[in-house]
């Protein structure tokens, strides 16, 4: 059983582990949190997002498609 990136064991990530875990832009990243698909929260006086390993492991299995569906 291999162990979860360094990144996974945090409680909290930035949208650059995002990315990096999911293989997309930071645009890409910053729209998903955008649109309310991953769940995240605000710090900081900069309003830096974080996201909660919790949620990002909540979307990845919102995303998968069944071949049963039409999604």
């Amino acid at each position: 059983m291999s162990n979860p990136p360094p990144v996974l064991k945090r409680r909290f990530i930035t949208l650059e582990n995002v990315r990096e875990v999911l293989s997309i832009s930071h645009a890409q990243a910053y729209a998903l949190v955008r649109s309310g698909d991953l769940r995240a929260i605000r710090v900081g006086g900069r309003g830096q997002w974080r996201i909660e390993n919790a949620e990002l492991e909540a979307y990845i299995l919102r995303s998968y498609h069944s071949p049963h569906t039409n999604k």
